[in-house]
């Protein structure tokens, strides 16, 4: 299922068509299509080129490691999410490697690597659904995260459904229009809350 963004400006194609489903098909996702994804994540920018992040990753061709990535989940996100054929766990080193000091900018970067392997999964029409409903104590206890790591977030992997086979519990929610602040709302000039003259 395609839902495209109506933008006011020109953005990339994969830009525009991603979006986060919470219903995915039953079909796995290939191995190379995963490390192109994996890839991307790892051109992303960073501070220093630290790349604190670090990703868990659960396909359900190894059950044992989905069962222990899925039970990380919030309930609430366990119900959908498992129908996913992918699961990532997202952790980030909170202190730079050369140093030792804080990173303040980890979750950034994380984000950065994230939104490259969104990016880069919409352009191979997979799917990308991010969470930030974890149970981070459990992963921690799950994954014995050594001392520096944070586990962040959760990413939900796979193919698109065809709208025809939406379940009638979510056809309503997976159909809605998509919308966004207007650029007015964020992009401020010389006052902060004014918006730039450019918008």
């Amino acid at each position: 299922m395609e839902k495209p963004a109506t933008t006011d400006h020109p953005v990339l194609d994969s830009i525009e068509r991603r979006w986060s489903p919470y219903v995915f098909a039953d079909r796995p996702v290939e191995s190379e299509k995963l490390l192109s994804l994996l890839e991307a994540a790892r051109w992303s920018a960073s501070a220093f080129n630290e790349q604190p992040w670090r990703f868990i990753l659960a396909t359900k061709d190894q059950p044992e490691a989905y069962a222990k990535a899925l039970g990380c989940l919030v309930e609430a996100n366990q119900g959908w999410a498992r129908q996913a054929p992918v699961l990532i766990l997202t952790v980030t080193r909170t202190t730079f490697v050369r140093n030792d000091k804080p990173n303040r900018v980890h979750q950034h970067d994380l984000g950065l690597a994230v939104q490259n392997l969104v990016v880069q999964a919409t352009s191979m029409d997979l799917f990308a659904h991010q969470m930030a409903g974890v149970d981070l104590d459990k992963v921690r206890r799950e994954y014995n995260l050594p001392d520096g790591f944070e586990p962040q977030t959760a990413i939900a992997i796979g193919y698109g459904v065809d709208p025809a086979d939406l379940p009638d519990e979510v056809r309503e929610k997976e159909q809605a229009p998509r919308s966004r602040n207007a650029l007015s709302e964020f992009v401020f000039g010389d006052e902060f809350g004014k918006a730039s003259t450019l918008v």
